[in-house]
């Protein structure tokens, strides 16, 4: 009975190590088979027999709970100078530099450090609101330096993007954005901040005005260019005689400027907000990929590398010379009917290959030489304000003098008018002449300079103050100073016949006085360098 029942325990054991083993076996291959064969893992996945009691329970996933998602506080409403700025911005600024970033290049390179710049200030304008004024003359100067220091970082940037590029064909409109950014120093005007507003637009409007005139008839997306920085000006004009026209008011009862500014940069954007993390899919963890393919075998070619392979390029011209007398045993014998000196119908037409022709680049075709004048088509006289820029061109012989009045951000241009007078009332700001014949020009101040180019005959007269003076490629001009304009700068080149009148003596008399039109150039061994010396004629 003992033996029996050994037996029976003996036979237990080994039927369930075959039934454990079975089982891992089992185990194993429905894990691997998703790797090797997918379709076929989806098929045993599926039993046969409908009534197994083996069939897999479908699994539901598990509810995940929502993330918690913490509640923003609300958000302080923004003062009304600072909304109408961000208006200004997304309008005029932003349409600047659409038109910036469709000329391409440096000038978009340039639009976007001015865009920087206007953020930067808006910056500044937020604190001015909720801070108190830093005493620049006491311990507070450093504060008030490092919340302009943004502002200043894009200043330099503009300007260093001019400077890097003197050699650049778009010099004109780089120097144009860099003479008028710094329109954004108008925070630190207290007394009528619109002025230097409007100051700047007349420096910027200097070299404005020559890319008005370069493409005026050429290309209208630097025309639309020019307008809009300029509307940049008009628009923050309006926008500080609004709400700044005394300068920045400041907060009395805020906090301290450094308190605010450090809170202001701490402080979390409302777009910041961290998104919650995407759920997990409903049905679990997707089975793992399968595992790649053996790598593609890389047939390679082996190819007989040949020592006699022919040279090339120059090579082979030296090679077939050096031949000797077998250089000519690949040429071919020429049938008389084929020689166009016994031929001469064959002359008539071309025996060389179009692509040889084509392949060979063409000269240029000379330049086209302007008209003269007397050739040109006379154009209407024409005088009119378009926004801050005077336009006076094709007068010849006006009886009477053509009287403008200026202001200072006006800008003139004088163009091809001739045997004209004109006299300029008020303070402008620049005055621009240019293939003028015998123009009289009476002015009362400018802000910046008079600029005459290609003109003969010319004369001006000032009667209040005036910086500067450029004279390019005149030939005779007279220039009458007053009392208040004796320290005026005048620059001159390719010019002669060229004379200064100041008043002079107890009687105020007008002295007339030369400018150089020659000079002696010779170099000096001990110093190193040329010497030049103008040449005085006396007689």
């Amino acid at each position: 009975m003992a033996q029996n029942n050994m037996h029976n325990l003996v036979t237990l054991i080994k039927r369930l190590e075959a039934a454990t083993t079975r089982l891992e076996d089992i185990a194993s291959s429905t894990i691997e088979l998703p790797q090797a064969v997918p379709a076929l893992a989806a098929t045993l996945a599926t039993p046969s027999n409908p009534s197994s009691t083996t069939s897999p329970t479908p699994q539901h996933p598990a509810s995940v709970p929502a993330p918690y998602a913490p509640k923003q506080a609300p958000q302080e409403p923004l003062p009304e100078s600072v909304e109408e700025f961000d208006v200004f911005i997304s309008q005029s600024v932003d349409k600047y530099v659409q038109a910036s970033n469709k000329l391409g290049g440096l000038i978009a390179e340039q639009a976007s450090k001015v865009l920087q710049g206007f953020k930067q200030q808006r910056r500044f304008l937020l604190i001015s609101t909720k801070a108190k004024k830093p005493d620049i003359t006491g311990s507070d100067m450093v504060v008030y330096q490092e919340l302009l220091k943004p502002i200043n970082e894009a200043l330099m940037a503009v300007g260093s993007i001019k400077e890097s590029n003197r050699g650049s064909p778009v010099f004109s409109q780089l120097s144009a954005v860099a003479e008028g950014i710094m329109v954004l120093a108008w925070v630190t005007v207290d007394n009528k901040p619109f002025k230097h507003v409007e100051e700047s637009l007349g420096s910027a409007q200097f070299f404005g005005n020559r890319v008005l005139k370069e493409h005026k008839d050429k290309n209208p997306d630097q025309v639309e260019w020019v307008q809009a920085f300029y509307q940049v000006f008009r628009d923050l004009a309006e926008y500080v005689k609004q709400y700044f026209p005394n300068g920045i008011p400041w907060n009395a009862k805020g906090q301290p400027a450094a308190e605010v500014a450090k809170n202001l940069d701490s402080a979390p954007s409302p777009t910041a907000a961290a998104a919650p993390p995407p759920p997990p899919p409903a049905g679990g963890a997707p089975p793992p990929p399968p595992p790649p393919g053996p790598p593609p075998v890389l047939q390679i070619k082996d190819e007989p590398t040949t020592s006699s392979s022919k040279p090339e390029g120059m090579g082979a011209v030296f090679s077939e010379l050096n031949k000797g007398e077998g250089v000519t045993k690949g040429l071919r014998k020429v049938d008389k009917s084929e020689m166009t000196h016994k031929n001469p119908a064959l002359r008539s037409g071309s025996t060389v290959s179009d692509r040889d022709s084509s392949a060979r680049g063409k000269s240029p075709a000379p330049g086209k030489k302007p008209k003269p004048e007397s050739m040109r088509v006379k154009k209407p006289p024409k005088k009119e304000l378009d926004g801050n820029k005077w336009t006076i061109e094709n007068f010849d012989k006006h009886p009477e003098p053509i009287e403008i009045e200026a202001e200072m951000s006006h800008s003139i241009l004088i163009s091809r008018c001739n045997q004209t007078t004109i006299i300029v009332k008020g303070k402008a700001n620049a005055v621009t002449i240019e293939n003028t014949q015998r123009l009289s020009l009476v002015v009362d101040s400018l802000v910046s300079t008079v600029d005459v180019v290609k003109s003969s005959n010319f004369a001006l007269q000032v009667l209040g103050t005036l910086p500067t003076i450029l004279l390019d490629q005149l030939d005779s001009a007279q220039v009458y100073l007053s009392k208040e304009s004796t320290s005026t700068r005048i620059f001159s080149s390719k010019s002669a016949g060229i004379n200064v009148n100041v008043l002079s003596g107890p009687d105020e008399d007008y002295k007339e006085i030369p400018l150089p039109g020659q000079i002696c150039s010779y170099y000096d061994e001990e110093k190193g360098d040329m010497v030049n010396e103008i040449v005085d004629h006396a007689g």
